[in-house]
Parts: structure tokens; sequence; C-alpha cells
């Protein structure tokens, strides 16, 4: 079993259900902004307070309609009557689920069948969708229109009105929301997963998994006064460690309008947090240096960086005054950006901590609510990702020469089952109970998790050696012009793994900046550059370019299966 180092957990106040959360967030904070968000040039702001009743309003309407013990779906961009219809179900008797707005058609209809689904919140943007498919959806009640503003027929019906009712109802007496209650170790969300291959599974998490995901997340996370809420809100990673934790801490969420708009929204609420996945942070380490060199001052912001981390090792800390033109293009105000959902570059990691932004990495997956591990403020190592949450058990089997086995978890946090699938939930777990990650890793001497890679993607070569290509991969994303790639197995006629090659998608832009003539040529030759340190058995054999982007599953994840080129190359 592996051990967990000793250290301080943060104070944080005990709730036993999130209607709690909710209530002790309006009583402690109730004039401060819960969250803000923009409408056309005009900035809006709902306190604590507010929230709550929102809250409130729309969780007598639904009851008032007979469907607060029902399973409750959305389709959405993000937006704050998303957050409002959230938070109204999670505090019901019903249960939660959260439908990715960018599956094929088919694939919706799919979940919204599995998952048992009876009311369907959707937005503007979806109505196409729900107008087209509704014949296909027998089953559902009620389709609630986010932007309708009046009801159409007996099922389709406006969000507007419904909360209006909700509001009246509940200001005149109305005590039915409120009466109404779920065990907290049922069902409370159901989350399907985003796989790169096969239809998606249901995921079973409870209203104590929410809990305790929050609490005990808290413990060894380190949350600011306002945040720029950006991944999309049907990822457990925005919506429990995001959204969550945020009301928990009774921090400010200032919603994002669009992921073009992240750098303006950064400036124009500048936060004091923001969660990312680690592409976005390398992208704007890309940019960062793009901008450095075309305004030919590259030079001397390595020196600055240098002559700073020279002065923090003698106590001085200057970051906020030497890189102020750095940091002013997210806003000023940032204190952290906190990544998860894959590695961070050591070279990417070490930069933002360099001009006074560190990255904080973690881990997590949906079926562990999904915080598994987080790094800390004073022993932040963004070559792991942290401390692993208190209420966690971790083990590490199938270990290798290289001490690395894959993580099993078991705790508060770890999910029910799959829906419906009794099958996958038991080859999910350990006999013993543990939860099969299904990413391989370790814990260093400090008692921090590293995470090495992924089981089904590992890559064993003929002569024994076991490779995670993620590795690699995070090698040639060092390269200023990859904008994607993935590292795979060359196999030979047996089917045997004999070698590595990579395929590379280029970004145009960097690449007629750096004034590459052969892309292939020069690739080839970065590729080497860069993994020249790796032992002789990871180096890259054969190199593609690809001139079309990677095929992408909607958390922004490389097919793997989406390479143009034949594996089985001789």
């Amino acid at each position: 079993m592996a051990k967990k180092k000793n250290y301080p957990l943060n104070y944080v106040k005990r709730f036993s259900s999130l209607r709690e959360m909710i209530d002790m967030a309006a009583k402690e904070a109730g004039d401060k902004p819960a969250f803000r968000y923009r409408v056309g040039d005009k900035d809006v702001s709902v306190s604590y307070s507010e929230f709550r009743l929102d809250v409130l309003a729309l969780g007598t309407g639904l009851s008032e309609l007979g469907v607060d013990t029902e399973h409750i779906a959305i389709i959405s961009e993000n937006r704050y009557d998303w957050i409002n219809v959230y938070i109204a179900v999670l505090c019901s008797a019903g249960v939660f689920v959260p439908v990715d707005k960018d599956l094929p058609d088919g694939d919706k209809v799919h979940v919204l069948l599995h998952s048992d689904s009876h009311v369907l919140f959707f937005s503007g943007a979806q109505e196409k969708f729900v107008r087209e498919n509704i014949e296909r959806l027998p089953d559902i009640k009620y389709f609630i229109g986010l932007d309708l503003e009046e009801d159409d027929g007996d099922r389709i019906l406006s969000f507007r009105a419904l909360k209006a009712r909700g509001a009246k109802l509940f200001v005149n007496g109305d005590g039915s929301y409120l009466a109404k209650t779920r065990d907290k170790n049922e069902l409370k969300m159901l989350v399907y997963t985003s796989g790169t291959t096969g239809m998606a599974k249901g995921v079973m998490l409870s209203e104590h998994n929410l809990i305790s995901s929050v609490y005990y997340g808290m413990q060894v996370a380190d949350v600011k006064d306002s945040c720029l809420s950006v991944l999309p809100y049907h990822h457990t990673y925005e919506a429990v460690p995001g959204i969550l934790v945020a009301i928990h801490h009774h921090a400010t969420v200032c919603i994002n309008d669009s992921l073009k708009n992240v750098l303006k929204n950064l400036n124009y609420y500048r936060p004091e947090y923001i969660y990312l996945v680690p592409a976005f942070a390398e992208v704007f380490y890309k940019r960062i240096w793009a901008g450095a060199r075309a305004q030919k001052k590259d030079k001397i912001l390595r020196f600055l960086i240098g002559f700073s981390n020279a002065l923090r090792k003698i106590g001085i800390d200057l970051r906020g005054l030497l890189f102020t033109s750095v940091t002013s293009n997210f806003g000023g105000k940032l204190k952290m950006i906190v990544c998860g959902g894959a590695p961070i570059r050591p070279e990417t990691g070490k930069f933002f901590d360099s001009i006074g932004i560190p990255l904080f990495n973690g881990y997590g997956i949906t079926e562990c609510s999904p915080l598994v591990s987080v790094n800390r403020e004073k022993t932040n190592d963004t070559s792991t990702v942290g401390t692993v949450l208190d209420c966690c058990e971790i083990r590490f089997d199938d270990v290798s020469e290289d001490g690395e086995g894959e993580i099993c978890v078991r705790g508060d946090i770890v999910m029910l089952g799959y829906y419906k699938d009794p099958e996958s939930t038991a080859a999910a777990f350990t006999e013993d109970g543990f939860f099969r990650t299904g990413d391989y890793g370790l814990m260093n001497k400090n008692g921090q998790l590293v995470i090495t890679g992924r089981k089904k993607n590992l890559i064993v070569l003929t002569n024994g050696k076991n490779i995670f290509p993620e590795e690699i991969e995070n090698y040639i994303y060092s390269i200023p012009y990859v904008e994607d790639a993935i590292v795979y197995s060359i196999k030979n006629a047996s089917g045997q793994e004999t070698a590595l090659a990579s395929e590379v998608y280029p970004n145009a832009d960097a690449v007629k900046e750096a004034g590459i003539t052969d892309v292939h040529a020069r690739l080839k030759a970065d590729i080497e550059k860069v993994c020249a340190e790796l032992p002789s058995y990871k180096h890259i054999s054969k190199v593609y370019v690809r001139d079309i982007p990677f095929e992408k599953t909607t958390s922004n994840k490389i097919k793997r299966s989406s390479a143009l080129y034949n594996k089985n190359d001789k």
C-alpha cells in the first residue's frame, strides 16, 4: 500500500449535504457576487443570496411539475442557467445528468435514453436537435428551453416561465421542494465518460461522493477569491472542483463565454485563479515566447527569469515587479493555474512559476468524482500530480521493474459503478474494492503521486521494454511549432512492436514565422534533438507530418485511432 507523507491540512468547514452548503454560502457571504457573466455589453452579477433564491425557485417549479425526483438532463453551453439547473437538481431528490453538447445527435439520444432521463433542459443552440428528435425521446416528459420566452405546448416549456412560477409558489409558502430528500449514498449525478473508443459509460456518483470530493479536496488544494470558469461544465473537473469548491469557498465564479475569449476575459474579470487543461497552458506558454521573439525581447525575458530565480534563492522575490508586462496579459491578478487531465511539461511548469503564476497539476478521473490528488502551494512539483486526498487509499498493481504500476483507488470519492452495466462495474474493481484507474504511476520519495501513462497506450517492444508514449510526446511538444503529436509503435508482419513512430500536426503560423521550408526534415532533426537524452529504445525511428488536425474527443484528447499512417509499417 502506498504511504502518504504527513502534511498540515487546510481547515475546511464541514457540511452534511449540498443543500446545507448552499445555505451556508448564502448566510456567510450573502451580498458577495457568486457569479458574474456578460450579456452583450452588460455585466451581470448574482449574489450568493440571489443564487440561493434562484435555486429554490427552479426547484419548486420542478416540484410543481412533479419531476423533482426524476433523472433530469441538460444540454447547453457554459452559462449561469446551466449552474442554476445543476445546483437545483443536486439539492433535490432527483438525479442530475449533464450531456456533452458536442456529441453527435445519435449519441445524445443514446445518452438520454440510456440514462432514463425524464426532463431535458436545453439552450437555444440545441433547439434544432430537440425538435428534430422529440419523437425519438418518448420518455422525456418535459423539454425546458433556457432561451424560450414562453411555453410551446404541453411538453416544451419555458425555463424562465417555470422559474417564475416556482418563485411565486415558494414565496407563498410552497415547501414541497425542501421537503424531499434523497439518501446521500444513492445515485445523485450520472456522468457519461467521453472515451476514445466505443460508446460512453454512465458513471454513477452519489451526493456523498461529491461532498467528499469538495471537503477533502479543499484540505489539500488552495482556493483564491475569484476564478474564471472556462472548461466545459458537463465535465466533472469543472463541475465539482470548479463550481462546487468555489461555492463552498464563497469565491466569485466569472463565466467565460467562449474559448476564443479566454485571454480577453482574463483581462476583463481579472481573476485570481483558473482551472485549465495543460494544453491551454502550453498555448499560453508558446504564445508568450512567440510574442517575445516578435518584439526581439526573448533574450531579455530569459535574462530576467535567470536573474529573478537567483534572487529567489536568497529570499528576494521580485516576480511581481519584473514580469508585469507578461502577467498583465492574464489580468494582472492571476495567482495560480490549476491543471488536470494530462502531464505538464517541466519546461512549461518552471516558466510559469518563474513569472509568478505557478501551475498546480492534479490528477482525477470521472469515476473518482473526479479528484484524486493535487499539488499544494508549498510543495508544488509539476512533475507530479501532488498529494492524494486524505479520504483515499492508493495502491499500485502489476508493478514493473521500473516501479510503475496501475493506480488503484479506494475511498469516499470512488463511484457507485457504471449505470446499468454490472459487467463493466465488476471489471473496474478489484476483489477488495479498489477501483482500477487504467493509469500507471508511482509514489515519489516526498509522498507525491507521479503519473507515467495510460495502461491502454502502453507499448511493449520486442526487447521487453515498456514505453508510455505520453512521456516521449511531452518532449516533442517542447518543439515550438508542434501543435499536436502522438507516438505509437511500428509493428512487423507478426504484429510485434519493433520501433517507434511519431505523427505530428505542425502549427502553420509558427512554421512560417520560423522560416521553415522543409517541415519533415526540420521536424525529424528537432525530434532527434529533444529526445537525445532518452534511452535509445525510446528514440523515434519514423516521423510523419499531418496536414489536417487530429480527430479529438469532446474533452480535447487526441483519438489515437485517427492516425493517418499505417502502424504496421515495416
